[in-house]
């Protein structure tokens, strides 16, 4: 299963009770790929820009990285469903999927406690 699909269905609250397996695999494979801290300041640097995207060529210079560096951070991050993309002409420009990113921080959210 790619993480793509994986994401939208694996992403139970990992703090409101016991995920089995499967679940915890595949949680943690997305979080792998947020495990580089360049992917991190990527999707940072992507949701900083005022039209919420970027290309490449917006990246390599504020991560002091090499244009195919920073390109196979912007696949890795797309293959996860983190990031859309459209190309424009010869430029591809990537924003972030808020649905994804939502799901995440669902995932980690504490469970309400009610008394």
């Amino acid at each position: 299963m790619k993480l793509t699909q994986q994401i939208s269905s694996c992403c139970p609250s990992l703090l409101s009770g016991a995920i089995d397996s499967e679940q915890a695999a595949q949680m943690a494979a997305i979080f792998k790929v947020l495990g580089e801290p360049a992917r991190l300041q990527v999707l940072s640097l992507i949701a900083a820009q005022p039209a919420k995207e970027a290309c490449v060529c917006q990246l390599t210079e504020p991560l002091g990285l090499s244009q195919p560096t920073v390109s196979h951070h912007l696949k890795v991050l797309y293959e996860a469903g983190l990031l859309q993309k459209e190309r424009r002409g010869t430029w591809i420009f990537y924003r972030l999927v808020p649905e994804r990113i939502e799901a995440l921080r669902n995932a980690l959210a504490l469970p309400t406690q009610t008394h």
